[in-house]
């Protein structure tokens, strides 16, 4: 065991036992941000009465500030430092969800959305900060394993917003179903909806008070340097450099496909499964927090996955063990797509095991060997966190439909994911095919 922990965190003399664990630690940090607001699109919808195309501006706003603030942040982190930019990412995150107790008091829908941008413009300096840092917490040789264990915490993080959602918000709103709100007078509807947004915001400003303590933990912490390349070129020649390698080029296209194939199997998992289950009978907030319940299920095993997946990059190529589990992916999206009940909500929950691996390893492949060019190269990497916003609302509009050709339009909507998982899975075998010839 020493052996593995000498190979993974030490390197040239220098531990980095540390500064591994509390940087390890902001992923399980915006793994909760990231599962905490999932539902929030259902949420949303109820309590404003909106259509679920609306309410996935959600999405569109949370994923957004990653894609603005992706490379900017690889400016300031060059210009500074890694710490900077997790310090950064820190604050603007704490300043996001202590916004949503003025978004509250408007009484108005936008005022979230500005909170959720500000708070992913944080999150978006904090992924772009540590993930290379992690890469470069060791040897070279060890990078992609390294992340990968790093990003088993993030599901920790997940799982708990998850729980939090499920017990503290959607529990605690009141049970009227969205036709039950729609025949309200605007006074009795305006009433409901002010307690509803004060359940919802609660938890928001708790993380918010936690995220200033990190804040402050990590600013005091000593943090190690790591090694750096002297080259400091212009942006413009750094981003001609980086785009012309075709293995970034495509792991940045791969990244856009699976993340947004993640959030919209999270996110309209809720969807899927209350048409199922209010179909068996079940009432319809009822039929929400059990989906929720099933949610959780998908995240417990998606993190016991990446454990599983990272002991087996020791001994199966990287690539190929991404192509393996794109190919699972694609097959249990089918069947979500083709089965109308029970098994078809298994199915989706099963998804969650093949995706386990995929964000750190085509992120950790997509970087491999670029050195100081991995600060833009990362960014490049967040921004493509923007399949995350651009894909849910076209999967929304989707499921807005009811019913396409006799079938129900929420499982025609998961096409969207199975196109995603088949790009990723080109992305792996092409990239295990380079790495079999240049052997």
């Amino acid at each position: 065991m020493n052996k593995i922990k000498q190979s993974i965190l030490k390197y040239n003399g220098v531990n980095y036992l540390v500064p591994f664990i509390l940087i390890t630690s902001c992923f399980a940090l915006w793994g909760f941000a990231n599962d905490i607001t999932n539902p929030m699109v259902k949420a949303f919808s109820k309590i404003f009465n909106m259509s679920v195309t609306e309410g996935a501006l959600v999405q569109v706003a949370f994923y957004g500030g990653y894609f603005a603030m992706a490379f900017p942040a690889a400016m300031f982190i060059r210009r500074f430092s890694y710490k900077a930019g997790i310090l950064m990412g820190l604050g603007l995150y704490a300043m996001g969800a202590l916004l949503f107790f003025p978004a509250k008091m408007t009484g108005n829908y936008y005022p979230f959305l500005l909170a959720y941008f500000i708070l992913t413009c944080g999150l978006s300096f904090l992924e772009t900060s540590a993930n290379p840092y992690i890469l470069a917490m060791g040897s070279p040789e060890t990078a992609t394993r390294r992340l990968n264990m790093a990003q088993a915490f993030n599901p920790m993080g997940s799982l708990l917003g998850m729980y939090v959602a499920m017990n503290f918000i959607q529990a605690k709103l009141n049970p009227a179903d969205s036709v039950e709100r729609a025949q309200l007078s605007e006074v009795a509807f305006e009433e409901m909806k002010q307690s509803d947004l004060s359940v919802l915001i609660g938890p928001y400003l708790i993380i918010g008070l936690v995220i200033v303590a990190m804040f402050l933990l990590i600013w005091w912490m000593k943090m190690p340097k790591v090694q750096e390349n002297s080259k400091q070129d212009g942006l413009l020649p750094t981003l001609r450099r980086i785009f012309a390698q075709k293995r970034y080029r495509n792991g940045v296209i791969a990244q856009f496909a699976y993340v947004g194939a993640q959030i919209m199997c999270w996110t309209f998992i809720i969807q899927y499964g209350t048409r199922v289950l209010t179909g068996e009978g079940m009432a319809e907030q009822a039929a929400e927090v059990l989906s929720q319940r099933y949610n959780i299920i998908a995240m417990v095993i998606f993190c016991s996955s990446r454990f599983i997946c990272t002991f087996l990059l020791k001994y199966i190529n990287a690539g190929r063990l991404l192509a393996i589990l794109a190919i699972a992916a694609s097959c249990f999206t089918a069947c979500v797509i083709g089965i109308d009940g029970r098994w078809g909500l298994y199915a989706l929950v099963a998804v969650s095991a093949c995706m386990s691996l995929m964000f750190p390893t085509i992120y950790g492949i997509a970087l491999e060997g670029m050195g100081e060019d991995a600060k833009f190269g990362a960014a490049g990497l967040i921004m493509a966190i923007l399949g995350g916003s651009v894909l849910p609302p076209v999967q929304a509009m989707i499921i807005d439909q009811k019913e396409i050709l006799g079938w129900p339009a929420v499982n025609w909507s998961f096409i969207l994911p199975l196109m995603c998982f088949l790009v990723v899975m080109y992305y792996g075998f092409s990239t295990a095919r380079e790495d079999k010839q240049r052997a």
